[in-house]
C-alpha cells in the first residue's frame, strides 16, 4: 500500500461562505508552486470539479457517501490522488449537513472522518466580529472526531475588521490560516442550477481560477496549510480499481460531451474502458454524426435547455441518434440525456426516441433517491438497487414509460424513466462505481446488439 497523500478538507458553516473560491484558489496556488494537486468534491456536484480541473490540470473527482457508500470513500480518494503531492477536498453545504433524515451520511464531516483529514473552516465574516469566536468554537467542539485544523476568514472588510476577528479568535484555540477581502474578478456566474460550468465559459473560467489562486496565495499561509495537510492520519485502504474486462472484442461507446453535456463522473469512462469499451467523446452541438463504429451511446447530464435551439438545429445528429436507438443498440441517458431523447424540449424538436415532451419549469427538483430497477435493461438487471441523485428544473411528460426505468423508494414511492428496446433513460444520476456490473453489462450488450 502506498503512503497516504497529504490532504485537506475545505468546509464551511453554511453554503455561500466561499468554499468553492477558497478550495479552487488553494488548488491553483499549490499547483503554481509546482505541486501535483488532486482535486475532490464532497457530494454529487458536477460543476465545481470542472473548476478544480482548471486549477490543477487533473480531473476533478467526487466523493459521495450516499451514492457510493462510506466504504468506497477512502478507495476512491486513493484512486484519484495516486501519485499526487497534495489533495484538496471541497466540502458540500454546511460542515455537518448531509442527506436529509440520514444523520451524518454524505456530509463533509463524515467524509473528513473517513479520510482522516483535517478540516479548514471557511467563515463568512462580513457581518460579525467577536461572535466569530463562538461560531468557530461551536463547530470545533460539536464532533470531537472532526479535527478543525484552522480557519480562513472570508469577506473581511478592512484592517480594523481583521484585527477584531483575530482578537476574538485568539481564545478559540483554532489558528487563523488566511484572511480574504472582497475582491472583484473571483466570482463565478450562476443560473438556474448553480454555477455556470467551466466548459461553457472556458476563457473567463481560466481567468477566474487564476484570480482565485492569486487571492488565496496572497491572503493565506500556504506553508501552514501544507504542514496541516501533511499531518493527516494514515489511510488504511487500497485504491479503487475498475474491474477487469471479461474476454471479448472491444466495442465503441460514444459519450456525449461539449458545453451542453458536461455532467459526468470520471469513473464511468474508466469503468467502460476496463469493461472493454473504446470510449469516444462527441459534441452534439457540433458533430453531425456519431463516432465511426458506435455500438452504444451514453448521454449524461448537463444543460440541453440552454442549448435547445442549437441541439435542435443539428438534425443530422438527431437522426443518427434516433436510428441507433431504433436498431436496438444500448443507449444510457441521464437527465439531460433524457431531455435530448424526448420528442421535443420547450417546443423544439429533439431526437424523438421517446414519446415524451420536456419543458422548463420554475420548480427545482433536488435530492437523493433510493431506486430499484423494475425490469431488465442494457444498464441494469431487474431488481438492481442503486442510490441516485436528482437535480433539475424541467419536467418530462409522461414521467415514465410503459416499462419504467426505476421504482423510486424514497423520499416517496413512484415510478420513473423509460426502458424501451435498448434505451434506458431517466432523470436519476447514478455513480457506477457503486455497482460496477452496470458498466460490464452495458459493454456486453454493445458487443452483442
Amino acid at each position: 500500500m502506498s503512503p497516504s497523500v497529504p490532504r485537506l478538507v475545505v468546509a464551511a458553516p453554511s453554503s455561500g461562505s466561499g468554499k468553492t473560491t477558497v478550495a479552487t484558489g488553494l488548488m491553483a496556488a499549490f499547483a503554481a508552486r509546482g505541486l501535483a494537486v488532486s482535486p475532490h468534491k464532497v457530494g454529487p456536484d458536477y460543476i465545481d470539479p470542472g473548476y478544480h480541473a482548471l486549477a490543477t490540470g487533473r480531473v476533478g473527482r467526487n466523493l459521495d457517501a450516499y451514492l457510493c457508500g462510506p466504504d468506497l470513500i477512502g478507495p476512491l480518494f486513493r484512486h484519484g490522488a495516486r501519485g499526487c503531492d497534495l489533495a484538496v477536498v471541497e466540502g458540500v453545504m454546511g460542515l455537518f449537513d448531509g442527506a436529509a433524515g440520514e444523520g451524518e451520511l454524505a456530509s463533509t464531516a463524515q467524509v473528513a472522518k473517513l479520510l482522516r483529514a483535517p478540516v479548514v473552516l471557511v467563515v463568512d465574516a462580513s457581518a460579525q466580529s467577536r461572535s466569530v469566536a463562538a461560531l468557530v468554537h461551536g463547530f470545533a467542539s460539536w464532533d470531537p472526531r472532526v479535527r478543525i485544523g484552522g480557519v480562513i476568514l472570508n469577506k473581511v472588510a478592512s484592517d480594523r475588521h481583521e484585527e477584531l476577528l483575530r482578537e476574538a479568535l485568539d481564545s478559540a484555540g483554532v489558528p487563523v490560516l488566511g484572511v480574504l477581502r472582497r475582491t472583484a474578478g473571483v466570482d463565478t456566474p450562476s443560473r438556474h442550477l448553480g454555477l455556470v460550468p467551466a466548459a461553457e465559459r472556458h476563457t473567463d473560467a481560466v481567468e477566474a481560477v487564476a484570480a482565485m489562486g492569486a487571492q488565496v496565495a496572497a491572503g493565506c499561509d500556504l506553508d501552514a496549510l501544507l504542514a496541516l495537510a501533511r499531518g493527516a492520519g494514515d489511510l488504511a485502504c487500497d485504491a479503487w480499481e475498475p474491474p477487469a474486462a471479461a474476454p471479448g472484442g472491444r466495442a465503441v461507446v460514444a459519450v456525449a460531451g461539449g458545453p451542453a453535456f458536461t455532467f459526468s463522473y470520471a469513473e464511468h469512462a474508466e469503468l467502460l474502458t476496463a469493461a472493454g469499451a473504446e470510449v469516444v467523446p462527441f459534441d452534439p452541438l457540433r458533430d453531425e454524426c456519431l463516432p465511426d463504429g458506435t455500438a452504444g451511446l451514453v448521454i449524461g447530464g448537463g444543460f440541453p435547455e440552454v442549448y435547445a435551439a442549437e441541439l435542435s438545429a443539428n438534425a443530422p445528429l438527431r437522426k443518427a441518434v434516433a436510428d441507433l436507438a431504433a436498431s436496438g443498440a444500448p443507449v444510457a441517458a441521464e437527465c439531460a440525456g433524457l431531455l435530448y431523447l424526448s420528442r421535443e424540449l420547450d417546443g423544439l424538436p429533439m431526437c424523438g426516441v421517446l414519446d415524451a415532451t420536456a419543458r422548463m419549469t420554475e420548480r427545482l427538483t433536488l435530492g437523493y433517491r433510493d431506486a430499484v430497477a423494475l425490469g431488465d435493461s442494457p444498464l441494469a438487471a431487474a431488481g438492481t438497487r442503486m442510490r441516485a441523485h436528482e437535480f433539475h428544473r424541467t419536467v418530462v411528460e409522461p414521467g415514465a414509460g410503459v416499462a419504467p426505468a426505476w421504482g423510486v423508494r424514497t423520499p416517496a414511492r413512484r415510478v420513473e424513466g423509460f426502458v424501451q428496446g435498448g434505451v434506458h433513460a431517466s432523470y436519476l444520476h447514478t455513480h457506477w462505481a457503486a455497482e460496477p456490473g452496470v458498466a460490464r453489462r452495458f459493454v456486453e450488450r454493445c458487443r452483442t446488439s
